[in-house]
């Protein structure tokens, strides 16, 4: 049985413990918010862009208009871009996304895939299991605003051009509550908006059937709009998911830090039986040793 004094030791330990998960909770839920109002604005002005895209891909249906950030071909080689956090003890945030990552690279084992990340936990993961790391963009998080994001986004878009990869995907955790997070691969080249993947695969009676839509004047031209569109929409693609991804991290850091609170609290009601009984214990000993001496005297 532990003595008194190491039951008090745990004791002691465990509510210094109890009062880091807390403090950890406290800021975790202030930096929530902030994240969370910032995927708020960000999403709607996201879907709003590709809208305008898809639209836009439509009506120029006809006038064989293109970007090569549109353009699909066979895909050989990909580059798997892992966004992660700098840091842990924030649940299964970081293994969630390494375990996706893990299958895309397992049920694509036929393609050439490169992996880049972004935060210093996937970073090390793969780095310890031999995997090649293309490039790992350190420290996005602390600067990360549209400027950080777009570079990061232009850099990849540059490799899609130059035909080295043919195909980028993103895996993240997407935003839902402060408790949920869902781990998503999405396709960030070429990007496909869903309107743009109809249009391509109508058949001329459907289109002929389909109503008319009303088209808008153009300054300077469609392609000047799409040319400066579609990059644009890769970008704020990126940045989102940057965003969702800063969210979901403290979100899952909220919650495992109130689980740990709870539980500290738990254990210092456990410890704290255990420590009054152990002191009856050893008081009632003491006592029949007394009691004990005081007959052995008669």
């Amino acid at each position: 049985m532990a003595s008194l004094r190491d039951i008090r030791k745990r004791i002691r330990s465990v509510k210094n413990t109890r009062q880091i998960t807390k403090a950890m909770k406290m800021v975790s839920a202030a930096k929530l918010r902030k994240a969370q109002d910032a995927i708020l604005a960000a999403r709607p002005y996201a879907q709003t862009l590709e809208q305008i895209i898809s639209e836009l891909a439509v009506r120029s249906a006809d006038q064989e208009l293109a970007h090569p950030l549109l353009a699909t071909r066979p895909i050989r080689r990909v580059e798997l871009l892992l966004l992660t956090s700098d840091r842990g003890l924030a649940g299964g945030f970081n293994s969630n996304v390494i375990r996706r990552a893990n299958r895309y690279l397992y049920e694509n084992s036929n393609l050439q895939v490169r992996v880049s990340t972004v935060g210093r936990k996937g970073n090390d993961f793969f780095r310890n299991r031999g995997q090649s790391i293309r490039k790992d963009f350190a420290g996005l998080y602390a600067t990360l605003n549209y400027r950080s994001a777009a570079n990061v986004a232009e850099e990849l878009a540059a490799a899609f051009l130059n035909d080295e990869v043919d195909a980028v995907f993103v895996v993240y955790n997407e935003f839902v509550s402060a408790i949920t997070q869902n781990v998503v691969v999405s396709q960030l080249l070429p990007l496909q908006p869903a309107t743009v993947k109809a249009a391509t695969t109508a058949t001329p009676e459907t289109v002929a059937a389909a109503p008319a839509l009303v088209d808008f004047k153009y300054e300077p031209s469609r392609q000047a709009v799409l040319d400066r569109l579609v990059p644009q929409a890769v970008n704020i693609k990126l940045y989102r998911a940057l965003l969702e991804s800063v969210a979901s991290e403290q979100g899952a850091r909220m919650s495992a830090m109130e689980n740990a609170t709870n539980n500290a609290t738990d254990m210092i009601s456990s410890y704290t039986l255990l420590y009054n009984r152990t002191r009856q214990a050893v008081i009632t000993k003491e006592l029949m040793e007394i009691v004990s001496g005081a007959e052995a005297l008669k």
